[in-house]
């Protein structure tokens, strides 16, 4: 019977110890918990930090396209503006600027600003402080920006831009727009723009409007056409340093023949040189006629 026992208890002892070899033998080492934790923990931070740079980076993104928009819109109106809307504003003349060269712009300057401080009345002139100054009909050559010489007794042109704008210092001129030339040529007019031709052919009947000192006459055509709602479109023209409005009313420049187009005249004068270097002053009557015949249907005649 003992025998029988120790039997039975040597042969469980020896299954046990069988038992344990093989659990031991078959499990890996485990890791450990605080380790592990700290792994998992690291791996989720530094995917969140990904994502986070991938938010920013995207939001960066989105940011610089719509600055490039913004750019490219800036660079649409830098050949011509269209004046739709009734905001009152003064035309930006920074942008043109960039459009001539260092030589033009020192050469600009040195025609626009007096030595020393003191008034000439040479081509390009004005006063220190903005007032206007008249030719003395002495100059016979024309200027950097072939303007033939000024008129004895006529305004100087100036610089685009280079007159600063006093909008404490508000004056009083007259304004009107007119296509009546037209009329006597409605043959020639381009198809479906008769409609555009008011009947009198008056598009914007003389009034009188403000301006401010230092302004020119592209400044008050710009703010009026917005203000009463009338289209307008010009472009600047680096060769002769000035705005040139293409088209009023949506009628433009060669609606109505070869030689049809929209020219300014301020106090019966059809200054030789562009809109926007034409400094307005007190009482100044300015006209916008339409001319089908290069201004001769105006009463204009150029030399040859």
């Amino acid at each position: 019977m003992r025998k029988t026992i120790r039997k039975t208890m040597g042969i469980l002892a020896l299954a046990a110890a069988l038992a344990f070899t093989t659990v031991g033998c078959g499990t890996e080492k485990l890791a450990v918990p605080g380790q592990e934790k700290t792994a998992d923990s690291d791996a989720w931070t530094e995917t969140e930090g990904i994502k986070k740079k991938d938010t920013g980076k995207k939001a960066e993104e989105k940011k610089t396209d719509s600055a490039e928009k913004e750019e490219a819109l800036e660079a649409g109106e830098d050949e011509y503006l269209d004046v739709e809307s009734a905001e009152d504003r003064e035309a930006d003349y920074t942008k043109y600027q960039e459009k001539k060269s260092s030589e033009q712009s020192a050469a600009g300057n040195a025609d626009s600003h007096t030595e020393k401080g003191e008034d000439s009345s040479d081509e390009g002139s004005t006063g220190s402080n903005g007032t206007v100054t008249y030719s003395d009909g002495t100059s016979t050559e024309q200027d950097q920006y072939l303007t033939d010489p000024i008129p004895e007794g006529k305004p100087n042109p100036v610089e685009p831009g280079s007159v600063e704008i006093d909008k404490s210092k508000p004056g009083t001129c007259y304004l009107s727009i007119s296509c009546d030339t037209i009329l006597d040529n409605m043959s020639d007019l381009t198809e479906g723009k008769d409609v555009l031709v008011p009947e009198d052919g008056v598009i914007f009947s003389e009034r009188e409007v403000t301006f401010y000192q230092g302004e020119s006459v592209y400044d008050v055509l710009l703010r009026e056409t917005q203000n009463n709602r009338i289209h307008m479109e010009a472009s600047f023209t680096p060769k002769y340093n000035s705005a040139y409005v293409e088209g009023i009313n949506n009628l433009y420049e060669f609606d109505c023949g070869r030689y049809s187009g929209w020219m300014y005249e301020v106090n019966g004068w059809y200054p030789n040189y562009g809109c926007s270097r034409y400094q307005v002053k007190e009482g100044d009557v300015i006209h916008w006629n339409y001319t089908c015949d290069l201004g001769r249907d105006l009463g204009q005649y150029w030399e040859e």
